[in-house]
């Protein structure tokens, strides 16, 4: 199995070369649009009924015509070229990949029923890919882009050695331009297997993250608390006349800004999980599986979606995985109204209610922490087999193909009986 990494620098084309560019990405959203137009014309024809036709208008398409997939609009480029010159001054392959990325998004539609594709209109085309790039089209400082020459590089880390370069994507972020460079190697990573101390994560919008550990990290409001510049240059930008001068110059002012709001929220993300993985003690760490769309369509979407705890999940994991962390999520149902302590179910809590106080064994802590604490131990409950780790965890009393010993019985008794039970063993 090789390894794939992408690696994103920073690119500095001239005066000429960003024209190309820009001209590039507009013929790619013309060949785009014209692709989508031909699969949603046969789409539109093969939804009249059979023994009638619209009162207003119908698409006229032969009965045996073929949809047009993938490869007869990739054959058809040859002749649109001919129709169309302006088609040859893209790398044919640039225009392969436009083609196959439209398709791929047709067919995530298909297979999960909504997200049909848009038309792209004038500048929402932001990428281009070249499929295939030279080995040694990196230098120190410059990289040879077909049809484009040598172009600035910022190569602020170097490739690593045995990486072979595979792809490039050029894309355009407000007025900067940022190359993405796909390498792969052969190497053999083996998979990161439970070991050190184990930590539960619980994210909330009160606190961003609480810890098993009793470690709290505040939440900063990115969006909002630049929502009142962004609604400035916005309303600026609405009283332009569209595609004049100033009006560019208002635009990129907006996206610079959406971009610097990105930016920040990443470079927390990317800190928040150094700083879980920075102690050499742990060695595996939970969070829980949490149903991402449905909190973002609730009462709070608007924190929700700015803390952005998907991508911070997804980059947690990136980092476990770099840094030789066993990282994994569990169920997130009933966290909240779990006690730590006894296992037993305390009721449901008010979003208000910040202090958990079990009524069974008089536990009392923080609610996000008490969370942490068990998720932490439904990650040692999903991966608890005997002698794993050198611990043995009551919570996982039950688990098929594990026997009940004496020491989990005496935890599960004490707990029915109110008393609290001692924390697990560290190996």
């Amino acid at each position: 199995m090789s390894l794939v990494l992408n690696y994103t620098y920073r690119l500095y084309p001239d005066a000429e070369q960003e024209a190309k560019l820009l001209d590039w990405l507009e013929i790619c959203r013309g060949s785009y649009n014209y692709a989508l137009g031909e699969i949603k014309d046969w789409s539109n024809s093969r939804k009249c009924a059979v023994d009638r036709c619209s009162v207003s208008s119908e698409y006229i398409i032969a009965a045996d015509a073929p949809f047009p997939g993938y490869y007869r609009q990739q054959n058809a480029l040859p002749q649109a070229k001919k129709e169309y010159p302006r088609l040859g001054e893209v790398p044919s392959q640039v225009l392969q990949t436009n083609i196959r990325r439209l398709h791929d998004a047709w067919e995530f539609f298909q297979k999960r029923g909504f997200g049909l594709p848009r038309f792209k209109k004038y500048g929402q085309l932001k990428s281009i890919l070249f499929p295939q790039i030279a080995p040694d089209a990196i230098t120190g400082w410059q990289v040879k882009i077909p049809k484009l020459g040598l172009v600035r590089i910022n190569l602020h880390r170097p490739i690593p050695e045995g990486f072979v370069v595979k792809q490039l994507r050029i894309i355009r972020k407000a007025v900067r331009w940022e190359a993405v460079i796909t390498i792969e190697s052969d190497v053999k990573i083996p998979t990161v297997q439970p070991h050190g101390r184990a930590v539960g994560i619980d994210l909330g919008l009160n606190k961003f993250l609480t810890t098993s550990e009793r470690e709290f990290i505040g939440r900063p409001r990115f969006f909002v608390d630049k929502q009142r510049k962004l609604k400035l240059l916005q309303r600026r930008l609405s009283r332009k006349t569209k595609r004049s001068a100033n009006y560019e110059k208002a635009r990129s002012k907006v996206a610079k800004h959406h971009n610097n709001i990105a930016f920040s929220r990443k470079n927390y993300h990317y800190k928040t999980a150094h700083h879980l993985c920075s102690d050499k003690q742990v060695g595996m760490i939970f969070a829980e599986d949490l149903n991402l769309k449905a909190m973002s369509r609730g009462m709070l979407c608007k924190h929700t979606l700015d803390a952005a705890f998907g991508q911070f999940l997804n980059i947690l994991e990136f980092v476990c995985w770099k840094k030789g962390v066993f990282f994994a999520k569990v169920n997130p149902n009933g966290t909240s109204q779990t006690c730590p302590m006894c296992l037993e179910e305390t009721g449901k809590k008010d979003l208000s209610q910040r202090i958990h106080e079990c009524y069974f064994c008089g536990y009392k802590t923080d609610r996000d922490h008490a969370a942490a604490e068990v998720v932490r131990q439904r990650g040692l409950e999903l991966i608890s087999t005997q002698g794993l780790c050198g611990m043995e965890t009551a919570c996982a009393v039950g688990l098929p193909g594990v026997e009940e010993t004496s020491s989990r019985s005496e935890a599960k008794s004490d707990s029915r009986k109110g008393g609290r039970r001692t924390r697990n063993a560290q190996p």
